[in-house]
């Protein structure tokens, strides 16, 4: 049995021009030309089609349908290509979620009669110390953290921001106070601090392992005690450095009970 341009067209619900466009790109061949230049399709081009246009409904490019479908591939090929698209799928739904945040805060601000707080609506969790985190921890963690903190509303955003402010503020105290990294003052409020970095997706503290968390600590310990950007977030660079001391002497003392068993 064979079909014409027309009647498979209408069997399939598209139209004339797009079978003679996947016949032109050599995407969908009919099985032979008449005489009369009619194209003639059969059960295989048929099959095909059917493929095609379950892959078209995907989104997936036509140049990325023609390449899983090549006779020469496997099967695997084609799990392969809607893997790979719905990875991409995926990541574009990432920036379109953060796109949607972004309107949502402005919006809620609008209506509220404020106006919008450009630097919560605009700058990520962690964008200014982008190139650090994605150097030490990886472009994963940075837009781990960064989809998290663009997830939350502008209400949300604050009470973090306002918990971070504490910490720090903490740690100021205690400077002020002249405690010891290895006090338990401050090693009471190192716990703290680890457990606030538990709580950001991406980082090696929040997926609960010990011995990169540790890692992780050790170099904010650095960047605290180096960073002039950290000195002022602390409100000293003693504080900093303060900070820096005893969260490395919390995190050993907790690296090496987990080792010790």
């Amino acid at each position: 049995m064979e079909w014409t341009v027309h009647e498979l067209a209408e069997r399939a619900g598209i139209s004339g021009r797009t079978l003679r466009h996947y016949h032109q790109i050599g995407l969908l061949e009919p099985d032979r030309i008449g005489s009369n230049g009619y194209r003639y399709y059969g059960p295989d081009a048929v099959a095909r089609l059917q493929r095609i246009l379950l892959l078209r409904r995907t989104g997936m490019a036509l140049a990325d349908i023609a390449a899983a479908l090549d006779v020469d591939q496997s099967r695997d090929s084609e799990i392969t290509a809607l893997c790979s698209h719905l990875e991409q799928l995926r990541d574009e739904q990432a920036v379109i979620e953060q796109r949607i945040a972004a309107v949502e805060h402005t919006l809620a601000m609008r209506r509220s009669g404020r106006e919008p707080q450009m630097d919560v609506m605009l700058e990520g969790f962690n964008d200014r110390y982008r190139d650090e985190v994605v150097t030490r921890w990886g472009h994963e963690a940075f837009e781990a953290s960064n989809t998290w903190w663009h997830s939350k509303s502008i209400a949300q955003q604050r009470r973090w921001k306002n918990r971070s402010e504490q910490l720090l503020a903490r740690w100021a105290e205690l400077a002020r106070e002249h405690a010891t990294p290895e006090g338990d003052a401050a090693q009471e409020h190192a716990a703290t601090h680890v457990a606030w970095f538990a709580e950001i997706p991406g980082t090696p503290t929040h997926a609960g392992d010990p011995v990169q968390s540790a890692a992780m600590i050790r170099g904010m310990a650095a960047m605290y005690e180096t960073n002039p950007d950290f000195h002022e977030s602390f409100g000293s660079k003693a504080a900093a450095q303060l900070a820096a001391q005893a969260l490395r002497i919390h995190t050993a003392q907790n690296l090496e009970t987990h080792v010790n068993g």
